[in-house]
């Protein structure tokens, strides 16, 4: 592992020579308003100056220093004379002006506080257009609360373009409600990651990197140049081994899952220059591969035990057979048996048969709630062959087996999706010629698995609509046009039986009510077209950004507010881009379902979230107000990543929401 600095054997101080960039954002006219916003970071420098960023501050018992310093020492466990610094930064603003497809500011009707999201990688294009190559420089560009698509505060690493080593972060000034981080926690949380991983690219080098001996470093673990790579972890309150945390570089397990969410996760308070700052909690380098305390940093308290690895999960190939994967063994806990759903709600869920201690986990041996299950194994994109080819991917299981499965389940009354999508595989369906690789692969893969249709989750980047697609109701961006053409030649082909459902995440649904274009509102065309053979669309409400509801304030996830919130803006209707001559109709109840992902959520919020939902019965506690005080009993449920998770948590989410949903009257 490598970290900024000199040897701490040599003591000595190491200055880094930074670069802070404040960003002016300079948002296109709302058409709502009439009205240009401006969110300018450069107001804020100062206070970034003197904060534990670049000032001294008390961090336990040791030397007033950095929290940059602060956090290398507590990792290394050398004091003395031993400083690595931030220099006093060289202050170059910029400014940058966001297009309506590119982001979008939120107002707190109660307050009057403001609060953007913006496409990152169009920021750090622009941001790096303005900033050359800056040799030997860290480079900290800070933007005004501001939250980034979906649904992080910053990332950091190296610009392609031009080389430089840097870290995005917000500085939250007044941040709107209900935002809990401050000032210049999410800025310290950025830079955490950074001490973590520092060089990413062999090209920079502020001093001489030095190694930590075993048992930082594992036999057999590889990494790309310049780079650190840690064993994939198990998040530390779940014990789920998340899909962005199985492998890779370092990223806060004290962020909501593991991937700079917001919230940030937890912080802790310290005095500089007469000032109260908070700064993140976060792991420190022992806690991901396995070393000796402390843990967690600055409160040792946060993580008292180094991380559990994930699971190795076999490769696929040699024939689809699963050769020596056990299959899961039986759960300690008994799943409840499930009556059957008569009543019209439906517990829904993601399988990709990952069992506990890296145990095969078998499609038939998930909990007899599900209703419907989504077979969702990644991969599923055939880059080989031409555009728009699908595939099953084998991942090192019995294809045989998973038949088998498919029809045991449906013969218990269950539908079986097939799933094309996901965060980590781009898809594109840009020439019309290529129509028929997409449709003829995935007839045939539907008719030899006998799947009962397809789910789309095809997320940012894939789905993104070109600049001057502004109509939901006739799209003209090609993969989008393409890909409707596709799933109705397939609803043609397998008739009425044939089931289509969407997971999109919440920028490309209920982010298209600030702002239209871009991956912003991206899957309206889709549900518009699709209307009518769609089976449900379910947002994936872990993967939202903070939104304003239909009363007007500004909502954040993780809460039962939220996820109402979030989901009345389908079962209502909301304007499109903030117009009101641009309206997208509520979506029938019976076609919306609730998003959760068990690694980040918990049976008290996903119950409280439906109760309200369906009976308009409010958990105590809650302030959003349901535009229909009633409720929606006709919605159809709540749809999980992963039905896997739940089984290895000994059916803690199915075994209370399924008879719920299932005891809900009839629709």
């Amino acid at each position: 592992m490598t970290l900024p600095g000199r040897d701490p054997a040599q003591g000595g101080t190491t200055v880094i020579p930074t670069v802070l960039v404040p960003v002016r954002l300079q948002f296109a006219t709302n058409p709502a308003t009439g009205k240009p916003t401006v969110l300018d970071a450069a107001q804020d420098v100062a206070q970034i100056l003197h904060s534990p960023v670049f000032a001294k501050a008390k961090f336990g018992t040791d030397d007033d220093t950095q929290y940059m310093d602060a956090m290398l020492r507590a990792t290394t466990g050398k004091a003395g004379g031993w400083h690595t610094l931030l220099g006093q930064p060289e202050v170059r603003p910029v400014t940058v002006e966001i297009p309506l497809e590119e982001g979008y500011v939120l107002t707190s009707k109660r307050t009057g506080t403001q609060m953007a999201i913006i496409d990152r990688s169009y920021l750090q294009r622009a941001v790096f257009k303005q900033i050359p190559r800056q040799e030997g420089k860290l480079v900290i560009v800070v933007t005004r609360n501001t939250a980034f698509e979906c649904c992080s505060w910053g990332t950091d690493g190296v610009d392609e373009a031009t080389g430089n080593s840097f870290v995005l972060a917000s500085y939250l000034a007044s941040a709107p409600p209900p935002v809990d981080e401050h000032d210049v926690q999410a800025i310290t949380g950025q830079l955490a990651e950074w001490v973590n991983n520092p060089v990413h690219d062999p090209l920079f080098r502020v001093t001489r990197d030095y190694t930590l001996p075993p048992p930082y470093t594992r036999p057999g673990q590889v990494a790309p140049p310049g780079d650190n790579v840690v064993p994939g972890w198990m998040l530390p309150t779940t014990h789920v081994c998340g899909s962005r945390t199985a492998t890779g570089t370092p990223q806060n397990p004290l962020a909501t899952n593991g991937h700079d969410d917001l919230a940030a996760g937890p912080a802790l308070a310290v005095s500089a220059g007469g000032t109260t700052w908070h700064v993140a909690d976060v792991a420190l380098m022992g806690w991901y591969t396995g070393g000796a305390g402390p843990y967690s940093w600055p409160d040792a308290r946060m993580l008292q035990a180094a991380a559990v690895p994930c699971p190795a999960r076999p490769a696929g190939g040699g024939g689809g057979r699963a050769g020596a994967r056990e299959v899961a063994p039986p759960s300690p806990v008994t799943a409840v048996p499930s009556a059957g759903a008569t009543n019209g709600h439906a517990l829904m869920g993601n399988w990709t048969g990952q069992g506990p201690g890296g145990t095969f986990l078998r499609l038939r041996d998930v909990s007899p709630q599900w209703d419907v299950i989504i077979v969702a194994l990644s991969g599923n994109i055939d880059h080989q062959a031409p555009e728009g080819t699908m595939v099953e991917p084998e991942h090192g299981m019995d294809m045989a087996q998973l038949k088998e499965d498919i029809k045991w389940l449906q013969s218990r009354g269950k539908k079986v999706q097939y799933w094309m999508g996901g965060g980590s595989d781009y898809f594109t369906l840009a020439h019309a010629e290529n129509i028929p690789n997409f449709v003829k692969s995935v007839t045939q893969i539907v008719t030899e698995y006998g799947y009962d249709g397809v789910n789309l989750d095809y997320e940012t980047p894939s789905m993104v609509l070109d600049p001057g697609d502004t109509d939901f109701r006739h799209p003209t961006t090609p993969s989008t046009v393409n890909l409707i053409a596709a799933l109705h030649q397939l609803r043609d082909h397998f008739g009425p039986s044939f089931t289509v459902s969407m997971t999109p995440e919440g920028q490309q649904i209920q982010g298209g009510s600030p702002s239209y274009g871009g991956q912003f509102g991206s899957y309206l065309p889709l549900y518009w077209a699709l209307r009518d053979m769609l089976s449900f669309i379910c947002v994936q409400e872990y993967n939202t950004p903070p939104l304003e509801g239909l009363d007007g304030e500004i909502y954040q996830l993780g809460s039962v507010d939220y996820d109402v919130a979030m989901t009345e803006l389908l079962l209502h209707g909301f304007n499109v881009g903030g117009r009101a001559d641009n309206f997208f109709p509520p979506v029938p109840a019976d076609k919306v379902a609730v998003g959760f992902e068990i690694a980040t959520s918990t049976p008290e919020l996903v119950m409280g979230s439906m109760q309200y939902l369906i009976t308009g019965k409010a958990p105590v506690g809650t302030t959003y107000k349901l535009q229909n005080p009633r409720g929606y009993p006709g919605m159809i449920g709540a749809k999980f990543w992963t039905l896997d998770a739940d089984r290895n948590l000994n059916y803690t989410f199915s075994n209370q929401v399924g008879p719920q949903l299932h005891g809900f009257p009839s629709k």
